[in-house]
Formats: C-alpha cells, structure tokens, sequence
C-alpha cells in the first residue's frame, strides 16, 4: 500500500501587533474620597433611618422614600468603584 506524504506546515508568524492601549493610571484622590464619602454617607443614612427614623422629623416624613434616599446615594459610588484604580 503506498504511503501519503508528509504536508510541512508553514512555521508560525504571530499577528501584525496592534495598537496597545495605554494602561490607566492611578485615580486621583479627590475621586477616591467622593466615593467613599457617597458609600459611608449612604450606609449612615441607612442605619440612621433604621435605628432612629421615627423620631427624627425629616426622615418621617420621608417615609418609605427614605430607602430610596439611602439607595440613591449608594447607586453612584457603586458605579464610581468600577472606575478606582
């Protein structure tokens, strides 16, 4: 039975190099310090509102949208740490 031939394979060229991106730097501190003012003014509303909501005017008021106020604040510094490096 004859016998196929043997293909050579062409040797391995990498891709063209594309343009690299430049690597991000650090964020500056004023970015830093807003976003966790906005994560720990949330949390306090939060707890404030669950510990003391009924007794404090503002708050009751408020009511349920208290929630809201707490989450709302939260809801940007959450986004803001997709950027913190």
């Amino acid at each position: 039975m004859p016998r196929s031939r043997v293909r050579k394979k062409t040797a391995y060229t990498p891709p063209p190099q594309r343009a690299t991106v430049r690597a991000p730097g650090k964020t500056s501190l004023t970015y830093t310090i807003v976003m966790f003012g906005l994560l720990f003014l949330a949390l306090a509303w939060m707890v404030v509102l669950y510990l003391a909501g009924p007794d404090i005017p503002i708050m009751r008021d408020l009511g349920g949208f208290g929630y809201l106020v707490g989450f709302g604040l939260m809801l940007p510094g959450l986004l803001m740490t997709t950027r913190w490096r």
